[in-house]
């Protein structure tokens, strides 16, 4: 889902509101996260995860193609975390991507196959 998507059901679910009123409070939104983590700050939606920063040192890496030495200058990379909501709601949907990420509770048949 890109962000006009995203205004866009937003506005299907919320008659009373414009679109371009949605989609100022979305950019409103998504500005106020991104000038946190600019000043370092974390940044917590609670049940949905917390976004923050992670600093990354000045390093030495080496171009792939020549394997010449290169600097690489330090960094500040965004990092996001979910929340335990949504971990449960992703996981524990039913929808069969429990068992490819490995989700934490087991599934009824498995529960089962433990018991014999």
């Amino acid at each position: 889902m890109i962000k006009s998507e995203l205004v866009l059901r937003i506005a299907e679910q919320n008659p009373h509101l414009y679109q371009r009123d949605v989609e100022n409070i979305v950019n409103a939104i998504l500005d106020t996260i991104v000038d946190a983590l600019a000043r370092g700050d974390r940044v917590e939606l609670r049940g949905f995860g917390a976004f923050s920063v992670k600093k990354r040192d000045a390093r030495i890496g080496r171009n792939p193609r020549t394997g010449e030495t290169v600097p690489v200058s330090e960094k500040v990379i965004p990092v996001f975390k979910t929340g335990k909501e949504m971990r449960l709601r992703l996981n524990g949907a039913g929808n069969g991507a429990a068992g490819a990420s490995g989700g934490e509770q087991a599934g009824p048949a498995i529960a089962a196959r433990a018991a014999d």
